[in-house]
């Protein structure tokens, strides 16, 4: 059961779902298309987080923000 936030009563309603679609590339490369996004989104991995996974940064064709600089982003803004 989901219980409401604000009037403590179940949620009975779906009010959102997302319409949205990955494409995965070549290794951590990924492509997301977003609802109210005219490009896409490019996600990948850089630095620290390249390392954490074992990709080699001098093998990636480009590096991009990873889903969790994301999350991380918007969960501060």
């Amino acid at each position: 059961m989901v219980i409401g936030i604000l009037e403590g009563e179940p949620m009975n309603q779906v009010v959102y779902v997302s319409k949205s679609r990955i494409e995965r590339r070549q290794g951590p490369l990924r492509i997301a298309h977003l609802p109210s996004e005219s490009q896409p989104v490019i996600y990948s991995v850089h630095g620290a987080i390249a390392e954490y996974y074992k990709v080699d940064p001098a093998k990636l064709k480009e590096s991009h923000s990873s889903t969790i600089d994301y999350v991380i982003s918007e969960t501060a803004g």
